[in-house]
């Protein structure tokens, strides 16, 4: 067998995503190892590239395979390259050649853009065209497009891609994307034609809430489009957007994102993008007003759609009405195929939810989120809306023409194109699908911005949501281009507001009060994401470009804090939608707000210090370092007692502190058993909100209280994680009770059925329960060490890290437990099992196997007179008091449940002190009944 058989370098990828258009002239290169040899690394590599046909190499020294410098020449604009490349390992070994990689530069030499925005001039969908000759031979046709607006491009009447509401969502003021096509394959000699669908898409929504919503952008929607055509004799002409350009009205009624697609198939113009189409009688493009905004190629994956799924059950509400389950909460639309009478209409309307059996529509407020499709009554018409998208897995379709067929039925499922690089298993069926959860509402969430929700008149790009989620984005999504992509809108958009980094971005709901003011958790995305893109891909360019914006907004609250050093005047919203906070107030956390502001401008001075040293900047690194230490202190001064108590006494204050980095030693301990306690007097039950959630089981298991986590995350009374499990959610909801028990929906204005904020704690169970973290930055060298919680009986993880794909996990068999790990060539891992057995291994499989008994012991006699702390740790106990307290007087049991604070040093009776007679009998006789036998 030779060297090349045993060792694969796999085809690099060029740039930040697998798109062959890149936007850079230096687009950094990677690549990934395939080999079977043990503890395999890479001595050197060599890249070949191959353009203009001529081939030049450059050799890189060192293990280094993960965006490495642009090593040649930088590209031209529209100049195209194939590279490939072959590795040696330390041992010797070599790889032949990869396969190769073919880019193109799709950015435009400065003056080169030369289109006009054109348009109808009204805010109406409508259809745009133009004619042309290709008179010779083509050699390539790349075609630049973009709008102010959505768009679809076509070129003789096939559409040139599959993306969807191009092009996408920027801050319009500063940036639009620009779309690249090689559309040579489409062009044919003689006469051609280019066609545009435009519409508003985000740039004439209305934003805001309820009757304050009102139009950001100004001016109608407008597109621009240029073909290069470059024929073989090396002449080059341009196809450009111009007043040879006439528009008219299409099908496409009305489109809006929140609103809905009208669509009436009577009114379609058969042949429109073709080049035989007669379009004298259109109307003579206008050319509205537009930002000055130059058009850079997009660095984003497009949203496409990318799954589509049937239904699982037809319903008939109690009012009558047909609804349609499609099992599954999603972001997209719904495509019909249908026949009927021309002029016939058909409604479909969409809902996350039922309520009582009806559509539950109440939470979407002011977006209507309804279809109608005029039938042409052209024999049997498919129509799936391109103009909108919808949240829901319910939809009620109304004057459905004769018999309804489901199968007629389909739901498009869209969200930005990301590839799938993670997954996280186990045989705990709920917590199981609870993961699902998250991953489906990343899915809906990340359609061309990180959004908050996909379903009622908001969907905006709050910053406080991707900074507790982004860590768990980036292990289940390869979301480095997606998240640089939206920071470039976010360092706009804090420049525009003097070091502020506002809530949402874009910033686009003036009308809310403290938009552009200081928020923690929220303005703090600019110092976490960046991080996260280091520490998950080595993204060493978004830390460099973050940089003056992280800096900024540390200075800016720096000014905020004052001399104190503590944050604590101003807007904030705290642990925001803490499970005690009123429906209609959900900023009244228990968590003081100066703590969580104070906890969180430490965190970013001092994210700020780390990536000062990584860039080689020492001054800053020292300053904001000092910086970052003084806030801690003054942060223990004024809110940390000398034996460890929490001025808020809450577990979000504790979670806070320990996972922050703010406590040390016997006091950080001390801190970790009173937030234990919380949790065990809150009958493990979660008691913390956006802030706390993705963090507070870290603080337990880092503090030894891995059993306290375990009872937290199997929880099934509300609130917990797998409460809305055991209601059927299949995705993660905004609120811990968006729907309350008896199935109606929470009364409060703001409840979601898809937020992914919550679903933030998944990243724990990836780099904590199953084990598998980065311990330099991409996985080069990983941390396992996984973490055995009682209420599991395995938990597996797999990860595509940028050096290839990573394993861990653990499962249980009796006493004995099994661990097992997968090591990515060109990498290496510490382990760390729960003996205290540590490992250092290469890459390759490994498997090891240690004794762990579950804990046990002698279940003590219980009666009323035992201490509640006993009753609550012993499940089997606790769910028998209460069947005991049900089985009397179900209200008394809700009541029990709900309030009782399960406090050491207190006794059973006191919750039940004014109980009657026969519930106290009946809780003291099923407390005899229980088995003695070990629990």
């Amino acid at each position: 067998m030779t060297d090349s058989d045993q060792v694969r370098a796999g085809a690099p990828r060029i740039g930040h995503s697998d798109d062959p258009f890149v936007p850079d002239a230096r687009p950094p290169l990677s690549w990934k190892t395939t080999t079977t040899l043990p503890s395999w690394v890479q001595a050197a590599a060599d890249i070949e590239v191959t353009r203009d046909g001529t081939t030049a190499t450059a050799h890189v020294d060192g293990p280094e395979s993960v965006l490495v410098d642009w090593p040649f020449e930088p590209l031209r604009p529209l100049e195209s390259a194939l590279v490939r490349v072959r590795v040696r390992g330390k041992d010797g070994s070599a790889s032949g050649w990869s396969a190769g990689t073919e880019v193109t530069a799709g950015f435009l030499a400065p003056g080169q853009w030369r289109a006009r925005f054109v348009g109808s001039g009204s805010d109406e969908p409508h259809l745009l065209r133009t004619a042309f000759e290709v008179p010779r031979t083509v050699r390539r046709a790349l075609l630049h497009s973009t709008a102010f607006g959505a768009y679809d491009l076509r070129v003789n009447d096939t559409p040139v891609d599959d993306a969807e509401l191009k092009p996408g969502w920027n801050s319009y003021q500063w940036r639009v994307s620009l779309d690249v096509a090689d559309v040579t394959a489409l062009l044919r000699p003689g006469r051609n034609a280019l066609g545009i669908t435009l519409t508003g898409g985000w740039y004439t929504e209305r934003f805001g809430f309820r009757d304050a919503a009102e139009r950001f952008y100004e001016g109608p929607p407008a597109a621009a489009a240029q073909l290069t055509l470059e024929y073989e004799d090396g002449s080059v002409d341009m196809v450009v957007t111009d007043e040879r350009w006439r528009w008219a009205r299409g099908p496409v009624v009305s489109a809006g994102l929140y609103q809905g697609e009208i669509y009436d198939a009577r009114l379609a113009v058969p042949g429109w993008g073709g080049p035989s189409f007669d379009h004298a009688q259109w109307n003579s493009v206008r050319f509205p007003v537009v930002p000055e905004a130059t058009p850079t190629p997009r660095s984003a994956p497009p949203v496409r759609v990318t799954e589509h799924r049937s239904v699982e059950r037809v319903l008939t509400s109690p009012s009558g009405r047909t609804i349609l389950d499609f099992g599954q909460n999603l972001v997209g639309r719904v495509r019909i195929r249908v026949a009927g009478e021309a002029g016939h209409t058909i409604t479909l309307r969409h809902a996350e939810v039922l309520e009582h059996g009806e559509l539950g529509t109440r939470p979407l407020r002011n977006a209507a989120a309804t279809d109608r499709y005029v039938l042409s009554g052209d024999g049997e018409e498919v129509w799936e809306p391109k103009w909108t998208f919808h949240g829901f897995r319910y939809v009620e379709v109304d004057n459905w023409p004769g018999p309804f067929t489901p199968e007629h039925v389909t739901a498009a499922v869209m969200h930005t194109d990301m590839p799938r690089t993670g997954d996280f298993t186990t045989s705990h069926p709920l917590l199981r699908r609870f993961h699902e959860n998250v991953v489906w509402g990343m899915r809906g969430n990340f359609l061309s911005l990180p959004t908050d929700c996909p379903q009622r008149d908001e969907r905006l790009g709050w910053t406080g949501d991707i900074q507790v989620f982004a860590p768990t984005a980036a292990f289940l999504y390869d979301c480095d281009a997606f998240l640089r992509s939206w920071l470039e809108d976010v360092r706009l958009e804090q420049r525009a507001a003097h070091g502020v980094v506002p809530m949402v971005v874009p910033a686009v709901i003036p009308q809310v009060p403290g938009l552009l003011k200081p928020v923690a958790a929220w303005g703090d995305a600019i110092t976490v994401v960046p991080a996260v893109l280091w520490e998950r891909f080595a993204d060493h360019d978004t830390l460099r470009d973050c940089y003056a914006a992280m800096t900024a907004w540390v200075d800016v609250v720096r000014d905020r804090a004052g001399s104190a050093l503590l944050w604590e005047e101003g807007l904030q919203f705290g642990d925001w939608l803490d499970p005690d906070a009123p429906p209609e107030r959900p900023g009244d956390a228990k968590t003081d707000a100066g703590i969580v502001a104070t906890a969180y401008f430490h965190r970013s001075a001092q994210l700020t210090a780390r990536t000062a040293a990584l860039l080689g900047l020492e001054g800053d690194a020292r300053h904001y370092a000092d910086l970052a230490e003084r806030i801690a202190e003054a942060f223990r001064g004024a809110y940390i007692t000398p034996h460890g108590r929490m001025m808020s006494d809450s577990p979000t204050a504790y979670a806070l502190a320990i996972v922050f980095d703010l406590v040390h030693g016997a006091r950080r301990q001390a801190m970790g058993d009173r937030l234990r306690d919380l949790v065990r007097a809150g009958g493990y039950r979660i008691a913390t909100g956006f802030v706390g959630t993705p963090i507070i089981c870290e603080a337990l298991t880092a503090t030894g209280h891995r059993v306290a986590a375990s009872r937290l995350l199997t929880q099934t009374e509300c609130p917990s994680w797998l409460y809305p499990v055991t209601m059927g959610a299949t995705t993660v909801w905004e609120r811990w009770d968006s729907m309350l028990e008896d199935g109606s929906i929470n009364p409060g204005q703001m409840t979601s059925f898809n937020h992914y904020a919550l679903g933030g704690v998944a990243d724990w169970l990836h780099r904590c329960v199953a084990g598998l973290a980065p311990m330099e930055p991409a996985y080069r060298v990983i941390r396992v060490a996984p973490t055995l919680l009682d209420g599991l009986d395995d938990a597996s993880v797999w990860h595509e890290t940028p050096f290839g794909r990573a394993e861990a996990g653990w499962r249980r068999d009796g006493d004995e437990v099994s661990f097992h790990a997968r090591i990515p060539p060109n990498t290496r891992a510490v382990v760390e099992l729960p003996s205290g057995a540590r490992h250092e291994v290469g890459s390759g499989t490994y498997t090891w196997t240690e004794s762990h008994p579950l804990p046990s012991s002698p279940r003590a006699p219980l009666t009323l007179g035992s201490g509640l702390d006993a009753v609550i740790d012993d499940r089997t106990a606790y769910l028998t008091v209460l069947d005991a307290i049900r089985g009397v007087d179900a209200a008394r049991a809700e009541t029990f449940r709900r309030t009782t604070r399960w406090w050491r040093g207190r006794e059973l009776r006191e919750p039940l002190d004014k109980a009657p007679l026969p519930v106290l009998a009946a809780v003291e006789k099923a407390l005899a009944e229980l088995p003695a036998h070990e629990r």
